[in-house]
């Protein structure tokens, strides 16, 4: 700890101010002088003549530690599964001359369980949204009809092979009162020079009369890329990335010392 001492002093009486007075007495008395008004004037400040002035610092690298222990610090989210990260919008999008189609992935859903983990509830997909043209190189979004596909659709898209055809049926409201009233068709097909697939959406929707079907060329490069996509996207649509996450060294082993798992049986004997 250091201490920085202040020492005011009123101005000499006039009979002590002569040519042998100190320069320094001089500039003290005359400086206070010329600014009247200023907070650490003879009239502002009341202190008797020959008064002290102490002023103690401290130095910033000797603060007390407990005030700073007692000081709250910003902390990070936490890496459980309901301490998201701010939402990241990404897609891959094929545009031609007839339409465009745009896939963007749509994250799993997670439940808590009364032990304090979690379950995934509902599997991330792949949304497909086909728009169809309305010029060069311009489409008409707000006639966009989407199709989801699940991991295991995407894993027969990806089997696909140069002549092989696929087709998935989907009725959104299947199990319920408007069940059949709205029935969507994905056809993939292999085009017939064999350079790629097409991508053909039909969409019947009786509770708003719509009836339009979208067709798109798929090349095999861009076939690659949407493989390419599913295969790295599919283990975190299954919620796999948390449970990676989850994982601490100090639970190693266990999961394998409670008999109700039975994991390691089979390597064991």
């Amino acid at each position: 700890m250091s201490n920085l001492q202040l020492q005011l002093h009123s101005p000499p009486p006039s009979s002590l101010l002569s040519s042998s007075s100190s320069p320094s007495s001089l500039y003290s008395s005359s400086s206070l002088k010329l600014f009247p008004n200023h907070p650490f004037s003879t009239k502002s400040l009341p202190f008797n003549n020959h008064k002290h002035f102490s002023l103690r610092c401290r130095h910033t690298d000797l603060f007390d530690q407990n005030t700073i222990a007692s000081t709250p610090r910003p902390t990070r989210p936490s890496a459980s599964v309901g301490a998201l990260p701010p939402r990241v919008y990404v897609g891959y999008s094929i545009y031609k001359g007839k339409a465009a189609l745009t896939l963007t992935p749509r994250p799993p859903e997670f439940m808590p369980l009364d032990s304090g983990a979690y379950k995934i509830s509902k599997e991330g997909y792949v949304l497909l949204q086909f728009a169809p043209a309305v010029g060069t190189r311009q489409y008409d979004w707000n006639r966009k009809q989407v199709f989801s596909l699940s991991v295991s659709e995407m894993g027969s898209v990806i089997s696909l092979g140069a002549r092989d055809s696929y087709e998935l049926f989907h009725d959104p409201f299947k199990g319920k009162s408007d069940e059949g009233k709205v029935r969507k068709i994905l056809k993939v097909e292999p085009l017939p020079d064999g350079s790629g697939h097409f991508f053909n959406l039909s969409v019947q929707n009786n509770l708003v009369n719509v009836d339009e079907s979208i067709y798109i060329p798929v090349t095999k490069a861009e076939l690659a890329v949407l493989t390419s996509t599913f295969n790295f996207i599919m283990p975190y649509l299954l919620g796999w990335h948390t449970f990676a996450n989850s994982i601490k060294p100090e639970d190693n082993g266990v999961n394998n010392a409670n008999p109700r798992y039975g994991g390691d049986y089979e390597w064991n004997r």
